[in-house]
């Protein structure tokens, strides 16, 4: 998934469905065979629809652009429910950073640049340094606002994240 066409074609169905009935995409990392997502949402069943919204979205984008069917999802998501500032803190160097330290680890992913263009880096504000992200004007944004406290403002109170860091 961490080609060009196929990264373009996930930004797509991103966008399409970042912000839908109390569902909310706010940072995401493609890695060559699995997503992650920090994402908002009203309630359990919320959340549950949403990532099942989302997945298909996305399976149907990836499917069509591979000329193919069938599945390309596991029918399984991991969600953990993050409840402190800090965790939240390392949600996110964790999900921006993950294709850094997978680079780092020797695995299959190339990360030459000081973020990772393959996440929601770019839309990000919260980084310590300041880069510029040539052309990203012209893409739509594929993630929404955070609206919880949790992932606008308590987050932060542990200090911003670096582009020099790798996930732990």
């Amino acid at each position: 998934m961490r080609r060009r066409d196929a990264y373009a074609t996930l930004r797509a169905a991103f966008a399409a469905g970042c912000d839908r009935n109390g569902f909310r995409l706010i940072h995401y990392a493609v890695l060559n065979d699995h997503l992650h997502f920090v994402v908002e949402a009203t309630g359990r069943t919320t959340l549950s629809r949403g990532i099942q919204g989302l997945l298909v979205r996305i399976a149907r984008a990836l499917n069509k652009h591979w000329e193919r069917s069938g599945r390309v999802f596991a029918d399984r998501y991991h969600d953990h429910i993050l409840r402190s500032p800090r965790e939240v803190r390392n949600a996110l160097r964790y999900v921006l950073g993950n294709g850094k330290k997978h680079a780092a680890e020797g695995r299959a992913v190339s990360v030459p640049q000081a973020i990772d263009t393959y996440t929601s880096a770019p839309w990000f504000d919260g980084f310590r340094e300041t880069f510029v992200v040539r052309g990203i004007e012209a893409v739509a944004r594929p993630v929404t606002e955070a609206h919880t406290w949790l992932l606008t403002i308590g987050w932060r109170r542990h200090g911003l994240l670096s582009v020099l860091d790798h996930s732990a």
